[in-house]
């Protein structure tokens, strides 16, 4: 698991041990290629943050902040170490994705969704919880990008507003 390109390209992030599923690099590289320069400047969301890959990715290619989410608590101690180790400043919340999504108030121009495989089993369950939540609307500002993995592989969505 490494960061792709920008300031800390080519770094080498912990993973821990069980519990979370990093995006896979071939996976990252698709997602920030159909991004572009979407992502300079942009206030990114992480949820189910694992590693804290994607939202690492982006500030290290230029993005403005990250906020990650995750539940597991071993999980969100490597999102931190990670940050140290790039010598990036994000922000680390230790909750559920959902229930941060329900008290959450800020603004975010991309929001990453990357579950663990076995807590949505479907990818069409897991996008169509995240996009009909009464908050997407008001929280995204352009990108929500879904990640899962079916019988067939893993796959990523990017589903733009059109903002």
């Amino acid at each position: 698991m490494r960061v792709i390109a920008g300031t800390a390209g080519g770094l080498q992030l912990k993973v821990p041990h069980t519990g979370v599923r990093p995006t896979m690099d071939r996976v990252k590289a698709a997602i920030f290629s159909s991004l572009g320069e979407k992502v300079i400047g942009a206030r990114v969301l992480d949820l189910f943050a694992g590693t804290g890959g994607l939202g690492i990715e982006a500030m290290s290619r230029g993005a403005a902040s990250a906020l990650f989410v995750e539940s597991n608590p071993n999980a969100a101690r490597i999102v931190e170490r990670n940050l140290a180790i790039a010598g990036l400043d994000g922000r680390v919340r230790m909750r559920d994705a959902f229930a941060y999504l329900k008290d959450a108030t800020a603004r975010f121009d991309i929001i990453f969704a990357d579950p663990p495989y076995e807590a949505m089993p479907g990818a069409k369950a897991f996008t169509d919880l995240l996009l009909n939540h009464p908050k997407i609307p008001f929280l995204l500002l352009l990108t929500v990008c879904s990640c899962w993995r079916n019988d067939r592989g893993s796959a990523c969505q990017n589903i733009h507003t059109g903002k």
